[in-house]
């Protein structure tokens, strides 16, 4: 069995949010976002370690409300940048050494299923780089100013990227040393390794593992989770009582 570590970043600042509270850390269905998360993870044989990135801004009130039963937990607290790929780096940095798989998933995608997570896990061991995705299914059209459509674009061979996205961290690490020469905006980890060259193999997903980033997302999360089978998760302790 594979040793993996799982980083999961927070640090962003859920500017298409809105509302007091940045989008991890809202309630959903009795417990924050993040928290579902994390315990998507914590409890796995293959997971060797797990490691929140948070934001500089948000330290000291996670660390106050939070922070021992983190520390309880053995989830690793670090500090991102003001980028997704920063804050990825930062987390890298400290990986250990005994990881052999790097998997880097959305905070804000609480919905994931421990199938969709086995599948992943399974398929980056054998290729060194997967991701989940689900195939785009409506139509797409390319928008103009005032609105306006442009064209309608082909949607075969196009799919929706999500998380986990699972590489062999040597593969990893050495993409995010090489970063300043990508000369694009990177949007996603797996983007990153496929400029250097590596081909990034799908597994098949649905539009049920969402992002949470509206407000309506977080109500179909919601719902997504209320209408699954309840199963007690292990091993969460104090987390269970813990509101953000």
């Amino acid at each position: 069995m594979a040793k993996i570590a799982v980083i999961v970043p927070a640090a962003g600042q859920s500017s298409r949010f809105g509302g007091k509270q940045k989008k991890p850390f809202v309630n959903l269905d009795g417990r924050p976002v993040v928290l579902r998360t994390l315990e998507l993870f914590i409890n796995r044989q293959d997971v060797v370690q797990t490691i929140l990135v948070i934001a500089p801004e948000d330290a000291e009130e996670v660390k106050r409300k939070f922070g021992a039963n983190l520390s309880f937990m053995g989830v690793k607290l670090v500090e991102g940048g003001r980028e997704r790929h920063e804050t990825v780096a930062k987390a890298l940095a400290q990986v250990k050494e005994e990881a052999e798989f790097v998997a880097v998933h959305d905070a804000v995608r609480p919905c994931v299923t421990e199938e969709m997570i086995d599948a992943v896990f399974a398929q980056a061991q054998k290729s060194g780089a997967a991701i989940l995705a689900a195939p785009v299914r409506g139509t797409l059209k390319r928008v103009g100013t005032a609105n306006l459509v442009e064209h309608t674009v082909s949607r075969e061979g196009l799919w929706e990227a999500q998380t986990p996205q699972v590489f062999r961290k040597s593969l990893l690490a050495e993409a995010y040393a090489k970063r300043e020469q990508a000369g694009e905006a990177i949007t996603d980890d797996a983007q990153l390794v496929e400029l250097f060259g590596q081909r990034v193999t799908v597994v098949e997903s649905d539009l049920s593992n969402l992002k949470i980033t509206s407000s309506s997302d977080l109500r179909l999360a919601d719902a997504i989770l209320k209408s699954r089978p309840r199963l007690k998760a292990k091993g969460l302790g104090a987390f269970e009582e813990a509101q953000w």
